[in-house]
């Protein structure tokens, strides 16, 4: 995802230095080419030879280093960079950046870096919580930085509270919502429903399906990505919530119901992947349970059908997409449900086909709308998504 993207990682002298190397790494994998710049207090933490060995690129802490080539070197790294992450960030070096000091090697690169710069503060609970670093923190931000902010937890110190550096995993997530794709959704609203329903039988019981929301998920992760607000209302799944996604969780389909209908009215694009239950017990209880050879007979009735409404209910300009899958005549049915509907696009795949079903990372989806049927191959589900947001795009009035 990062691929042709330069990050300056900075790392100061704390603790949580030797997090940073996990971070480099992570992000080479990404493909990213990553300037580590080091204060000369991060030294004492960790050496400069992990991060060469990491990124495969010399370690910078000397301002006035003689090893390096005739340019100014903080000038040249500053205007190649995409993006710095300071990180973990001490309390000395959030006041200096906060007024302008430069004094190493570090502070005078990210001075001269016209980027988006990330920081995330790592220290004890008091000094994080003191008032002149939460006010040096307040600067930063007015000065257009995003600060992440510490986690809780026991320090290193032996305090228990606020100033852990986040896990690189949670780190790369910000990178990712600044640089991985440029941001054509900036300014939209999109409304992503995701993963099955449960439908209570009784206490202990429940009716559901195969679905575990991983497609509706890559959706509204990608449109994340690029720009867009997004909120993802999600029935019961294992998936960990996506950064920066307004995730409404639901557990039935007329909780599912009622949140669409409350959501949908401002949104730009509507993406339906849920799996929802077509029906629901109709008053059952242990009581009104047969027996019929051998099998249990549930009275049911049909729940709301949520892409239906969304068609006929549909706001000026507004793109709605639903998902259709089948074992058989997939085109010809999700033609007519695209018909039905009174939708724009129909994602159909086949339930039968390897790498289409429920609960893998790859998708073959065919996009259908009242023009087309383009069957696209197989791809994991964030490329899928990524084509569906592609096209749905082009359907924007």
């Amino acid at each position: 995802m990062l691929k042709g993207k330069t990050i300056l990682l900075g790392v100061t002298g704390g603790i949580a230095a030797y997090k940073a190397a996990a971070l480099a790494s992570a992000l080479v994998k990404l493909h990213a080419a990553v300037e580590v710049v080091m204060t000369a207090n991060a030294t004492r933490f960790i050496t400069p030879l992990t991060f060469e060995q990491l990124t495969g690129r010399r370690t910078m802490v000397d301002t006035f280093d003689r090893n390096f080539s005739h340019q100014v070197e903080h000038i040249s790294l500053a205007t190649r960079t995409d993006l710095v992450l300071i990180a973990p960030a001490t309390a000395n070096v959030c006041a200096k950046l906060a007024h302008g000091l430069a004094d190493d090697m570090l502070t005078t690169t990210v001075l001269a870096c016209k980027c988006p710069k990330l920081i995330a503060p790592a220290m004890n609970t008091n000094m994080y919580e003191n008032p002149v670093t939460q006010d040096n923190l307040e600067i930063l931000r007015n000065y257009g930085w995003e600060v992440i902010e510490p986690t809780s937890g026991r320090l290193a110190c032996g305090a228990v509270g606020k100033g852990k550096m986040p896990e690189p995993e949670q780190l790369i997530q910000h990178i990712l919502h600044h640089i991985a794709f440029p941001h054509d959704l900036a300014g939209k609203k999109i409304l992503v429903t995701a993963g099955p329903t449960q439908e209570a039988l009784d206490p202990v019981r429940y009716l559901t399906n195969h679905s575990t929301g991983k497609m509706g998920y890559a959706i509204a992760k990608m449109a994340m990505l690029r720009g867009a607000d997004v909120t993802l209302i999600s029935g019961p799944t294992s998936i960990a919530p996506p950064l920066f996604v307004d995730v409404v969780p639901v557990v039935c389909a007329r909780e599912m119901y009622e949140q669409v209908v409350r959501h949908a009215i401002d949104s730009d694009m509507i993406f339906k992947a849920a799996a929802v239950a077509d029906y629901t017990p109709a008053g059952y209880s242990d009581e009104k349970m047969k027996k019929s050879d051998g099998e249990l007979s549930i009275p049911l009735e049909r729940t709301q059908d949520i892409l239906k409404y969304l068609g006929d209910h549909r706001q000026s300009g507004q793109v709605i997409c639903g998902f259709s899958m089948e074992t058989q005549d997939m085109v010809r049915n999700s033609q007519t449900k695209l018909e039905k509907k009174g939708v724009d696009m129909i994602c159909a795949n086949n339930l039968k086909q390897d790498g289409a079903g429920f609960g893998v990372d790859t998708n073959i989806i065919t996009l259908i709308t009242k023009e087309s049927v383009d069957q696209l191959p197989l791809l994991s589900k964030e490329d899928v998504a990524n084509a569906i947001l592609d096209r749905a795009i082009s359907l924007l009035g």
